[in-house]
């Protein structure tokens, strides 16, 4: 929590984070803008925090098998 507190005091409109994490506990006190899904070095999906949610939910494996 401590590390979610600093990175929401630096975000500001002259500053931009960021933040790469496999945690979804991490975005409950850090609310992203956007959320991008990687695969194999290349984004395969885009959007916003929803996405981070759906991928709690349903895992990355649908996004693995559309990056083949």
């Amino acid at each position: 929590q401590t590390v979610a507190e600093g990175v929401n005091r630096y975000r500001s409109s002259d500053n931009g984070v960021i933040l790469i994490t496999h945690y979804q506990r991490l975005l409950d006190y850090i609310v992203p803008d956007f959320v991008h899904v990687m695969y194999d070095g290349r984004i395969v999906k885009s959007g916003g925090p929803e996405l981070a949610d759906e991928l709690e939910r349903d895992g990355y494996a649908a996004y693995a098998e559309a990056a083949k």
